[in-house]
């Protein structure tokens, strides 16, 4: 374990519900760690309950953000959506030279960050979003059956088990309506309208029918591999029908879409702020990756993982110490692409398995 006194972790958005899930994953661990984020007041309880210092930082003052990150070595944001965050606060760390990670699995926001390589680079700072089940899992499974089949340009990621939402991610999935679905084709980011792509997928009981997402995986995906065609799809529930039978509609109405979103913010405002301990423990979480190339030849890997939220929890602060003990490369970085595809099995209750 990184010594304190070495540098510090600092969570961003500690007091959100799986900011909070990663302070306490990082207490238990004894990690060095300062939580922080707009609201000394939400924070405060949580600060004393962990004895972890608090400071408090808007991300539109950047004197504020250069003392919160005195003395930091890593941030771990954890504030959505990350479409507002993440770049305020990449900005304010290649200032003051200390490396980042968040756990978004939002697309434009993954895309955005990319384009701080190189300013990362000549900075000794490493960027690194998707810290947590957004996209370790998916970004592990992607590279293992990328490297076993050659030339592959096409792959294809499944996950179902996502039917538990805090009301953060609820907040960030109400931004995506009615905005299409991303996928990559050709090494470029498209957008298609959504259910136009549609397949099956075995998650351990058969054939289940999925359909096609915005997920981070078709850039981290991308730049982990090097697969110029990268898909994502859901398990097709009926929660999810419904919330893409809505985005088309607004699709094809644009003046209702403020309209829709802010009736569905209003919704999601009303919900809990995340699913109870006993949720998440009764919940499991599974991912399928398939590569193929031209020649018709594929490998499809499927790994068994704790729900979202509780692996998030584990995996970002785990990270993090890495960050500590030394294992970065400045620029823009992946999970798997720094840490290699057995990087998932290193936590526990996971299995992988080749499908082949």
């Amino acid at each position: 374990m990184p010594r304190r006194g070495a540098g510090k972790i600092l969570v961003y958005g500690a007091a959100g519900y799986t900011g909070a899930l990663i302070a306490r994953a990082a207490a238990h661990a004894d990690l060095p760690v300062v939580i922080a984020g707009r609201s000394a007041e939400k924070l405060g309880p949580l600060g004393l309950d962990l004895g972890f210092p608090v400071r408090v930082a808007r991300l539109d003052d950047r004197r504020e953000l250069e003392r919160a990150l005195a003395g930091v070595t890593v941030v771990v944001n954890a504030a959505g959506p990350f479409s507002a965050t993440a770049t305020p606060l990449v900005e304010a760390c290649l200032a003051a030279g200390v490396h980042y990670l968040d756990i978004s699995g939002e697309v434009d926001s993954f895309e955005a960050l990319s384009r701080h390589d190189r300013a990362a680079r000549a900075a000794g700072v490493m960027i690194m979003p998707g810290a947590g089940f957004d996209v370790v899992p998916s970004d592990c499974l992607a590279l293992r059956v990328a490297r076993q089949v050659p030339g592959a340009q096409r792959l294809r990621i499944a996950i179902t088990g996502l039917d538990l939402l805090s009301r953060g991610s609820a907040r960030t999935a109400v931004e995506q309506v009615g905005r299409g679905v991303r996928v990559r084709r050709g090494g470029e980011l498209v957008t298609l309208p959504e259910g136009l792509l549609e397949g099956t997928f075995d998650f351990g009981a058969g054939a289940r029918p999925c359909t096609c997402v915005s997920w981070a995986d078709v850039v981290s995906a991308f730049h982990t591999t090097g697969v110029p065609d990268v898909e994502v799809y859901f398990e097709a529930t009926p929660s999810l029908r419904a919330f893409q039978l809505m985005g088309r509609s607004v699709g094809m109405f644009p003046p209702a879409a403020a309209f829709s979103r802010l009736w569905l913010q209003t919704l999601t405002e009303a919900q809990p702020p995340g699913p109870s301990a006993a949720e998440r423990a009764s919940r499991r979480a599974v991912i399928v990756a398939q590569a193929e190339n031209e020649r018709g030849r594929r490998a499809t890997a499927r790994a068994r993982v704790p729900e979202a939220y509780t692996f998030t929890g584990i995996c970002a602060p785990a990270l993090a110490a890495r960050v500590l003990e030394g294992e970065v490369k400045p620029g823009f970085q992946t999970p798997a692409g720094l840490f290699g595809p057995r990087l998932l099995e290193a936590f526990p209750e996971i299995s992988v398995e080749d499908l082949n």
